[in-house]
């Protein structure tokens, strides 16, 4: 994290920058108190600036819990610097040589709040598809890379983030509860993969492998599509060997952005609640 000398009247902005930093490294909305302890700074300080931000819609700040998280101006941001960043071109390459090798639709996500966010995703040649742009939100209690993000939080962690069961159902197929939940991620951690069965969009397929830093915390996910016409779940997983092979490329590529953020892992996030 940005450090910052608070007795420096010059160090308004990057207080304030700090701050917005630590707010987009956690992966679980975090409290006033988290943020004064993690900065060391002022308590009276850190309401003001997470005040401004949230004015700013810099920061999201949940209605009941008064916890922050990443405000979707942020989101914008940090979506165009990677689109316009020299370090997005490797990632990219890679995804389409994985594209061009499985032939099926493949997308680079995140974790952005209580959502999945299409950081790059390239299309299938096949005439039929699941077209979705870059840029584009997903839940995660009913996609293969939002099982990813939340295989390794507590029950406590996961309310936080997409709130108490029953879970909003997008088809027949939708888990809605948190005991079926619960197995489902116990599985992904098992096999580290993520699965998706025709729960977000009918008639439609998925897996997701994570990209995890060296304390474990997965902060990317690499996932593969694809219509039920063509692919069900065990003929994706024939694929999992490529799919992981383009995942550690893409990790490599991404490294010096990793790097910045190696700081924060799971366990801290875990002590944050």
């Amino acid at each position: 994290m940005l450090n910052v000398d608070p007795q420096k009247p010059e160090s308004t902005a990057l207080r304030a920058f700090a701050v917005l930093e630590y707010v987009a490294h956690a992966n679980t909305p975090v409290s006033l108190d988290d943020v004064t302890h993690a900065c060391k700074l002022p308590k009276p300080t850190v309401f003001r600036i997470l005040s401004m931000l949230f004015e700013a819609d810099l920061v999201y700040r949940e209605p009941l819990g008064k916890r922050y998280t990443v405000g979707a101006r942020s989101a914008a941001l940090a979506l165009d610097v990677l689109r316009h960043s020299t370090l997005r071109s490797q990632p990219h390459t890679v995804l389409q040589e994985l594209v061009d090798a499985v032939g099926e639709t493949c997308n680079l996500t995140i974790l952005d709040g209580n959502q999945v966010l299409y950081l790059d995703r390239v299309e299938t040649p096949m005439p039929l598809r699941l077209h979705l742009e870059p840029g584009t939100r997903v839940p995660l209690h009913c996609t293969a890379s939002g099982k990813l993000f939340l295989m390794n939080m507590t029950q406590k962690q996961i309310e936080a983030l997409i709130g108490k069961p029953p879970y909003k159902r997008f088809t027949s197929r939708t888990i809605t509860e948190w005991e079926p939940l619960k197995e489902e991620l116990a599985r992904a951690r098992e096999t580290g993969v993520g699965l998706h069965d025709s729960e977000l969009f009918d008639d439609s397929v998925a897996i997701a492998v994570p990209l995890s830093d060296t304390s474990g915390r997965v902060y990317a996910a690499l996932a593969l599509h694809g219509p039920t016409s063509r692919l069900d779940i065990a003929a994706c997983l024939k694929l999992l060997p490529d799919l992981r092979g383009a995942a550690s490329a893409i990790a490599d590529a991404m490294a010096p952005l990793n790097k910045q953020a190696s700081h924060v892992t799971q366990s801290d996030s875990a002590e944050l609640l």
